[in-house]
């Protein structure tokens, strides 16, 4: 019996479910509540840990996995109890997570399950463990910079585990290594002789493998589509490793093996020869001295089409050896680059500013006797370079521009200094084959204390506000989202400043550079995703909004919570020369895969058609998904009020509201047990804020006279709750209430008001709903009143949704004092609303009483309320 058939044999209560009471169904969210945020910040934790700035042992791993599986278990099951068994199939995403997660501390060899061959152009981004590392910045390149790159396709990991599986061959390769590393292990020193012979048995073995035929018309189809595409059959490829951690964290520069010129009817061959490279003497000691354990072997390949090149060569985008770090660095030599990299020619080198418009700053320009260049048949041959070129530079003033200015572009994208190789074709045109981090040491003598003295000369925008999410430095233009559902406008390489934090921002992490927020906390879903992605990100500023305008250039410096008007050279560098914060341990890179399986976020919207639990790929996105629905049920349990065991009180109040109150636990102050109580017996905090509003704004007395909601009642009872069609509710409105919690059903004179709010000093769990709906005029100044209310909602940082007459407008995650205003201004708007459509005659009515209610609400909040909390379409000048 699997999970998913233990869970509902468990959850199986008869053929009739029982009514729980709404209180018992509210222990049940307020579990949830609390899961929800012990997970993100057991998450947010371990996300730290690979800061660098952390000491953490495998027994830190097994324990945090072990809390957060069982945190994200019963998160699972309160849902299920909560919903009526409703999301069964969550328990089968979470044992398919669980599982990998286990497998992986147990040291198995976990491959992904993907295509076996993916076209560069249809590379999504974050395939890196299916593609590796090479081929996934290339697809970057290629797909999100949009710079030329050659044509290709990539043979995949799963493409590797099918090989080798089928092949016999992984068992042989684990024993015959581990039989090498005993014998080390006895000698106490591993023997050249030794891995030289392992190394070629485990490399005939490979080379002599069958490629499984299923590979075989994989790699065909791949082939034909670019024939097609080139009209032409005689295809000659550049055959390239892009293992795992290759051209990332480690470089492997020169350990694996990359094949030029192969035809297409040798192109299995050099595959196999390049899956063998995997086991060569050096990448095996490579990986031996860095730590690495055998299933974390992996090698993808890249097979791209050969360019015809006249000149080659590498890009440095920052110079690592320059005295000041503002410049750029090319070596350049005629035809193909591999005898460049190789270091086996003299070549010609070029330094030019790092900044517009890339002016060369020094060159010096070698003999060059020989090029490497392809042969016709297939392969390369050294050619003699003719006498006119001997002498000359590869490269002139403005082809060396252009290809800064690609380099730069690259930077900027991955956020750090990149080696870059390329080629230029007979047609003038640049070539990146790939790219990959480079590492920069600082210079002798330069401190923390220097930076300290350095930075003094700009200016400060922001210091000390809000909590750092993820540290670092990055500079950039600002844009401010005003609409968080609006991000195909977010500029590459921007500091993002928005009022509040989402988890839609998933969708454009990796092309902006930053992040500041007004509101948020750093155990949210978006800061789980910025420490994921190591985008500097400080949030619950309160005033970014305020500060920052789109367009104007900063530097974040999220290490230090400052932010500094333009940019700031010297910090930058000072953030590319740090000690690099990778730890070359096994349990750092197992955390990191670890990680892979908890961290991210797919499930971002839920409107969109992917939220669901089939969908859930990671133990983030049933955190995600979970806290989505459990506040969906506990907004729709008025619903369910028949069976609630509370005792109903009716408030009293000047205004007349025939309101009758189910206190839940702790909404009431422990004496008021009459059946009549007052404003003076209610605690709960949401519900007193939005009585304030509704009480203290004003505008009652403003707005039109309530309609006697008896006469209306006959035509609204298909919209009623069965608790309040009840005839005993007839006539009255009710609320549920906690200290913490406030769910209201409301109804004056022709239209039904919901709102359903949670505030507490926990700012992931705040949240607020409003519903709006009905009204006595025609659709069409209906609609009017609706577009008001959304207006007012949207000024307020509300998600509005309007459809005809409806408004449904949501918040969350802000801090108790602010969803304490929210809570009054939605007080303040159900009494300025009461039968606005009559009024509502013309669209411009619309803009004057946007105005007029926006004025008088912030009026009043701005009594003994900080300004940075307020709206900011609303702050003065």
């Amino acid at each position: 019996m699997n999970v998913l058939d233990r869970l509902k044999s468990w959850f199986s209560f008869g053929k009739t479910t029982p009514a729980y009471p709404f209180a018992a169904l509210f222990k049940k969210f307020q579990n949830i509540l609390k899961a929800n945020n012990d997970a993100l910040e057991l998450i947010a934790d371990m996300g730290a840990k690979l800061s660098g700035d952390y000491v953490f042992d495998r027994q830190y791993i097994l324990s945090s996995c072990a809390e957060l599986s069982d945190q994200i278990y019963r998160l699972i099951v309160d849902l299920n109890t909560l919903t009526s068994r409703k999301y069964l199939e969550l328990f089968n995403r979470y044992e398919r997570i669980h599982q990998s997660i286990e497998e992986e501390l147990a040291g198995k060899w976990i491959l992904p399950q993907g295509d076996a061959v993916i076209a560069y152009e249809a590379m999504g981004q974050g395939l890196h463990e299916l593609v590796g590392n090479k081929n996934a910045n290339l697809a970057d390149v290629k797909n999100v910079l949009y710079l030329p790159t050659p044509d290709g396709f990539a043979i995949t990991t799963s493409a590797f585990r099918i090989f080798l599986e089928q092949n016999g061959l992984y068992q042989m390769i684990q024993q015959r290594l581990q039989q090498y590393a005993d014998e080390a292990e006895l000698q106490g020193a591993q023997t050249p002789q030794s891995i030289e012979s392992i190394a070629a048995e485990i490399q005939n073995a490979i080379r002599n493998g069958a490629i499984p035929e299923s590979l075989h018309r994989e790699i065909a189809k791949a082939v034909r589509a670019l024939q097609q595409t080139k009209r032409s059959s005689g295809l000659f490829f550049a055959v390239r490793s892009s293992a795992w951690g290759e051209d990332a964290e480690y470089s492997f520069a020169g350990q694996y093996q990359t094949i030029l010129n192969v035809a297409s009817d040798r192109l299995l061959d050099a595959y196999r020869s390049v899956l063998a490279s995997a086991y060569n003497p050096s990448a095996l000691v490579y990986r031996s001295r860095k730590g690495f354990q055998q299933h974390e072997v992996a090698m993808a390949v890249g097979c791209q089409l050969m360019i015809g090149a006249v000149a080659s060569g590498v890009l440095y985008t920052m110079d690592p050896s320059a005295d000041e770090r503002d410049v750029a660095l090319v070596s350049a030599t005629w035809g193909l680059g591999a005898p460049l990299v190789e270091g086996t020619v003299a070549v010609d080198t070029y330094t030019i500013d790092r900044q517009p418009p890339f002016q060369l700053r020094s060159m010096h320009v070698v003999r060059k006797p020989t090029m490497l260049m392809l042969s016709p048949d297939g392969g390369t041959e050294t050619r003699p370079v003719s006498p006119e070129l001997e002498n000359k530079g590869c490269l002139s003033s403005a082809q060396l521009q252009r290809l800064v200015e690609m380099g730069m572009l690259i930077e900027r994208f991955f956020k750090r200094p990149q080696d870059i190789e390329w080629a230029l074709d007979s047609d003038g045109k640049f070539f990146i084959l790939q790219t990959r981090p480079l590492k920069i040491r600082s210079k002798t003598g330069s401190t923390t204390l220097d930076i300290a003295e350095i930075v003094k000369r700009h200016p400060v925008r922001m210091q000390d506000r809000g909590i750092v999410v993820q540290r670092g430095v990055a500079t950039g233009r600002v844009f401010l989202l005003e609409d968080p559902d609006d991000l195909d406008g977010v500029p590459h390489a921007s500091i993002l400043v928005t009022h509040h934090t989402s988890p839609r921002l998933a969708r454009v992490m990796r092309r902006i550079h930053g992040i500041i927020t007004d509101v948020g906390s750093q155990t949210g879903h978006m800061a789980t995703i910025a420490r994921e992605f190591r985008i500097p990100c400080i949030v619950n500023t309160g005033m970014a909004t305020r500060i920052f305008r789109t367009g104007e250039e900063v530097t974040l410096d999220a290490t230090q919570n400052v932010v500094y008007e333009g940019r700031v050279e010297e910090l930058l560098y000072y953030e590319f020369t740090e000690e690099d914060v990778f730890e070359e341990t096994y349990e750092y890179r197992l955390l990191h895969r670890l990680l892979k399986r908890i961290s991210p976020l797919n499930l971002v919207d839920p409107h969109e058609s992917n939220f669901r639990p089939a969908d859930c790929k990671t133990y983030h996105d049933i955190i995600r998904f979970v806290h989505e629905k459990a506040v969906e049920e506990i907004v729709d349990l008025e619903n369910r009020r028949a069976g609630s065991s509370g005792q109903a009180r009716e408030l009293v109040m000047d205004i007349p509201l025939g309101l009758c109150v189910i206190d839940i636990g702790g909404g009431l102050l422990p004496q008021s047990d009459e059946k009549r109580i007052g404003r003076q017996d209610i605690v709960s905090v949401p519900m007193n804020a939005f009585l304030d509003g509704l009480e203290r704004s004003g505008m009652w007395n403003s707005g039109p006279v309530s309609v006697d909601f008896g006469s209306f009642m006959s035509s609204m009872t298909r919209t009623m709750s069965p608790a309040l069609s009840d005839p005993r509710n007839a006539g009255r409105n009710l609320a549920v209430i906690t200290n913490a919690y406030f769910n209201l059903s409301l109804k004056l004179g022709y239209h039904y008001n919901i709102i359903d709010a949670y505030v507490s000093d926990q700012v992931n769990d705040n949240t607020a709903y409003f519903r709006f709906l009905g009204g006595v005029t025609d659709m069409t100044r209906r609609s009017r009143r609706a577009a008001f209310i959304g207006e007012v909602l949207e000024r307020f940082n509300f998600r509005v949704e309007i459809r005809g007459d409806l408004v449904i407008g949501r918040i969350k995650k802000c801090p108790r004092k602010i969803m304490e205003q929210k809570l009054w201004m939605l007080g303040s708007l159900v009494s300025y609303t009461r039968q606005l459509d009559v009024q509502m005659h013309e669209d411009a009515d619309m803009e004057k009483h946007t105005q007029l209610f926006c004025q008088q609400t912030l009026a009043r909040l701005q009594e003994g309320t900080e300004a940075s909390l307020l709206p900011i379409e609303s702050q003065p000048p």
